[in-house]
């Protein structure tokens, strides 16, 4: 079915159906599995013109890490190319036909890393999700995006397919396909919107920053974010839970299969709170699943019992941040606590005012940053250049170096005379 013309300058008609999206302009092509085929594109990409649209799709609850197991690209004059970089693991060609133009994608942040596995690192950016999140948008999916700014129905049907999966099935690489069919003519109607509103140099330094961030630190205990791990409270309890986490991450990273399906969480809260080592009493433990292991489990859980006291874990995590948690400010620092009431009230406020969500305007880490350890002297200069430090955008300094400096300084005048947004 040949594809509509995409609605462009102004945005869909919101009351029209959308029009559904169900084949590629030139049909679903091949993937793309041989080095003379992979350069053979990467020369057409080259030769294109305009933005390029990119997607790559993983196999998140499947397999073990964030490998991309498919990757989509898109440009006038080059046309649909869809990719298997398990077979190709290195694209750095496509990057080097590339080089100097804008990628197009959505939700940018979760697809380089996985990208930049495989070689391919932009030189620019546009994301559209973000693009959206900075107009204010009320839905920021891609395909609520595309139904309302162009007009058509995305399918997301197979949006957590195992793409693992070889061979793919046609209807998952038609999928796949469509992701990037549209993706540049929505990248044209969101700038123009952001120029409209005086937001595209605040999105073009937004993008920016995306590019610039550093890999994603590791997090601290990541065990502590077991599902139903509220329910255990004592130490030795924890210490179980903790010790059977770390051998079911090394258990599925071994294996390469997601660690949910390795053993599910509530399988790791039973032996957790049973206090036993006989884990085949536990139904938990009596799916093929998770008598497979059972030796790997019975260990993890015999190694916890005997860890000595001083070795238990803390009933509360550690503190990534370096700073105590919110609710224990009032007590450890009450000037503190006034002076991160203020500067709340200060970015809800100016975020009204500039019609940008809170987050956006200046993320609730750096708020808390820079009310617990102030600039000092408190002054304009002083608070743009901590803002800088933290990471805030040229654009966000400007809007809130001036404010944030009253807020810092005198937090009981700014609560008295700023009006609370949330309040009204």
């Amino acid at each position: 079915m040949p594809l509509p013309t995409p609605t462009t300058g102004e945005p869909a008609d919101t009351d029209a159906d959308p029009i559904p999206l169900t084949e590629p302009r030139e049909g679903t092509p091949e993937v793309t599995t041989s080095r003379d085929s992979l350069t053979t594109y990467a020369d057409e990409l080259a030769r294109g013109s305009g933005p390029v649209a990119v997607d790559a799709e993983r196999a998140s609850g499947f397999r073990y890490g964030q490998d991309a197991y498919l990757v989509q690209l898109r440009r006038e004059g080059a046309g649909t190319g869809l990719i298997d970089p398990q077979a190709l693991p290195d694209l750095s060609v496509i990057s080097s036909a590339l080089r100097g133009e804008e990628w197009v994608l959505h939700a940018a942040n979760q697809d380089l890393p996985c990208l930049a596995d495989v070689g391919m690192v932009p030189s620019r950016l546009f994301d559209t999700e973000l693009a959206g999140r900075l107009l204010n948008k009320p839905r920021v999916g891609l395909a609520s995006l595309v139904a309302v700014e162009l007009g058509f129905s995305l399918a997301k049907e197979h949006s957590a397919a195992d793409w693992s999966t070889r061979p793919l099935p046609e209807d998952w690489l038609r999928y796949a396909a469509l992701d990037v069919e549209v993706l540049v003519e929505l990248r044209d109607v969101l700038a123009e919107q952001l120029e409209e509103a005086g937001k595209l140099e605040w999105a073009r330094q937004e993008f920016a920053a995306v590019l610039a961030a550093p890999p994603p630190a590791p997090r601290v205990e990541p065990w502590r974010r077991t599902s139903g791990s509220h329910a255990v409270r004592d130490r030795r309890q924890l210490a179980v839970l903790r010790s059977l986490w770390y051998a079911r991450d090394r258990a599925a990273q071994r294996a390469d299969i997601a660690p949910g399906r390795i053993l599910p969480d509530s399988a790791i809260v039973a032996a957790a709170t049973a206090g036993t080592t006989d884990l085949r009493s536990l139904k938990a433990f009596r799916s093929p699943s998770g008598r497979r292991r059972l030796k790997i489990w019975t260990a993890a859980v015999k190694e916890a019992q005997e860890l000595p006291d001083s070795e238990l874990p803390t009933r509360r995590p550690a503190q990534s941040t370096g700073l105590p948690q919110q609710r224990l400010w009032r007590d450890k620092s009450p000037d503190a606590a006034s002076r991160l009431e203020a500067v709340k009230r200060i970015v809800r406020t100016r975020a009204l005012d500039l019609d940008v969500p809170q987050e956006n305007l200046l993320t609730p880490e750096f708020q808390r940053r820079i009310a617990w350890e102030p600039p000092e002297p408190t002054s304009e200069e002083g608070v743009a250049v901590r803002l800088a430090e933290l990471g805030a955008r040229p654009w966000q300094v400007e809007y809130l170096a001036d404010p944030l400096t009253d807020a810092l300084g005198r937090p009981a005048h700014v609560i008295e005379t700023v009006p609370d947004p949330l309040a009204e």
